[in-house]
């Protein structure tokens, strides 16, 4: 036994190439090659520690290449992944093994991993055009490829990044798409599979001066300071089992008490781009009351432009899809029902006044894109230049409630092109008990001053409505709110951390006019508002 251990050992030295072959330390230290065989390759190696191609502080570090080159390209004192700059989006390094090797469904919510063949045919293994690469340099961030490179920029929130269809027909469905992939306010298409949770939190501090002045009388002013957590939003989102294309979305406000208000689950019929929506929005031809504050220009929604028109409901059932092909023209059909009064959140029924009418609505609306790809669901929010857009929604629906019924329309416009934002909406009704017609509009304007920095927005609404006859003397809430006023603001907002973390200033000027019963009120607010949306 001796004899044949020795034997083998002789030949395993034998056939062992000697050391003396390899250096004895690395030679180059940026061709990716362990060339001294201590398993540490370039930067990563201690023999290349003071080689030039290993220097600190020589450019940016958010690309794949320069996060995992084992330099501090920066030079901020954290190296690779340990570095903020490398969980951008784009950047695939530092995501573990999460969604690695599986493909893009509904359920997994993950890029597509682009095979071999694609990288010969001008894309790298991010799915990212060479070409794009190329023309952004080092230096840009992922956001800029938004809208360009064959990108049509129709993609661009939860809602549209979930469904298995490519919305925008740009070939890029989903989280293939640049919009889902680069824009941080998509949070389904982030590194982790499964349901996602995002949280959006506002801080709110400052001053608001009412001023009430009844019939014939002087007025009053009173002054009121604040400091708070004016909004504190958690959203989860997720494919719903075995459904193919399929989401729920569960948003809850967290502020004084946890309350769920607004649920909303999307399932496809059959593999035509045509969705089925059971939500609890109220069935309303406007977004603005169902939309998290944090894509609001002005933070809070022109409460004058709903109050009149959406009245809440428990449930509706909608139906959406497009009618030609590349959504030129989108449809959207609804019903919904209800009883008593909502407290605006899931299941917050209650009776009030004895109330316990069941009241319903439906309706319709036509989506029309002349330009790019618009969805009621987008930001009001620029960040980077935007390509061109110019879409417009027209609607019409009826409500039947237990204090008044009411037909009503409603029309909204969008423009968008490079650093300008434009946006006009208005609603109309006629209400069939009390003969009186209402009238609401709202139109604002956004610019982008300095890309991914400042932001500024001005708006201009009224509420205009005849009197109303045989109003009953214990009239509902709903109606003896239907006052004329309108409202103007101006906003200021700057980017702190990409368009995740916002520094906002809004002044407010509110009118409403007085009746015999309720005075004339004039408030004047001016608050500060920190935003931190992930």
């Amino acid at each position: 036994m001796f004899r044949i251990l020795t034997l083998a050992a002789c030949l395993c030295w034998l056939t062992t190439p000697a050391f003396a072959d390899e250096p004895k330390k690395e030679t180059d230290c940026s061709n990716h090659i362990d060339d001294d065989g201590d398993t540490m390759v370039d930067c990563a190696d201690a023999d290349c520690r003071e080689d030039p191609a290993c220097k600190a502080g020589q450019g940016p570090e958010n690309t794949d290449a320069t996060c995992s080159d084992w330099i501090d390209n920066d030079g901020d004192g954290l190296v690779d992944c340990d570095d903020p700059d490398c969980e951008g989006p784009g950047i695939q390094v530092c995501k573990g093994s999460a969604g690695v090797g599986g493909k893009h469904t509904a359920k997994s919510h993950v890029a597509t991993p682009i095979p071999a063949s694609s990288v010969a045919n001008g894309m790298n293994e991010e799915g990212i055009p060479l070409e794009a690469l190329k023309a952004m340099g080092e230096s840009t961030d992922f956001f800029e490829l938004i809208g360009k490179f064959g990108d049509k920029d129709g993609e661009r929130n939860d809602q549209v990044c979930s469904d298995g269809i490519d919305n925008d027909g740009d070939g890029r469905t989903d989280c293939d798409d640049f919009g889902c992939r680069f824009d941080p306010d998509v949070s389904v298409c982030r590194s982790n599979s499964g349901v996602r949770l995002g949280v959006i939190s506002m801080v709110q501090g400052g001053k608001l001066a009412s001023t009430a002045t009844p019939q014939g009388g002087t007025g009053v002013t009173t002054n009121t300071y604040t400091t708070q957590f004016s909004r504190l939003e958690a959203n989860v989102l997720g494919p719903i089992s075995l459904i193919q294309n399929s989401f729920f979305l569960l948003s809850t406000r967290l502020e004084r008490t946890p309350r769920l208000t607004f649920a909303m689950f999307q399932m496809p019929i059959g593999n035509t781009g045509h969705f089925l929506n059971l939500n609890s929005g109220g069935g309303g031809l406007a977004a603005g009351l169902i939309t998290t504050g944090a894509k609001n220009m002005f933070v809070e929604s022109a409460d004058y432009m709903y109050r009149a028109f959406e009245q809440a409901n428990g449930a509706a059932l909608e139906a959406y899809g497009p009618l030609t092909s590349g959504s030129t023209l989108t449809y959207r059909v609804f019903a919904a029902g209800g009883s008593g009064q909502t407290t605006g959140s899931v299941g917050g029924t209650y009776i009030k006044n004895n109330d316990t009418s069941y009241t319903y609505g439906a309706g319709a609306q036509i989506g029309i894109n002349v330009i790019g790809i618009y969805n009621r669901f987008d930001t009001e929010f620029l960040y980077t230049a935007a390509p061109m857009q110019l879409g417009f929604l027209a609607g019409v629906k009826f409500d039947q409630r237990s204090a008044e019924r009411y037909p009503a329309a409603n029309v909204l416009g969008v423009f968008k092109w490079n650093r300008l934002y434009l946006k006009t909406e208005l609603y109309a009704k006629r209400d069939i008990d009390y003969s009186s017609n209402s009238v609401a509009y709202n139109a604002r304007l956004g610019v982008l001053v300095i890309p991914k920095w400042l932001y500024i927005g001005a708006d201009f609404g009224a509420f205009v409505s005849d009197p109303m006859l045989n109003v009953p003397a214990a009239a509902a809430a709903n109606l003896t709110k239907q006052l004329d006023e309108q409202q103007w603001r101006l906003a200021a907002h700057v980017y702190f951390w990409r368009n995740i973390g916002i520094l906002s200033l809004i002044y407010r000027d509110h009118q409403v006019q007085g009746s015999d019963s309720v005075a004339q009120i004039h408030e004047q607010e001016i608050f500060g508002n920190m935003t931190f949306r992930f």
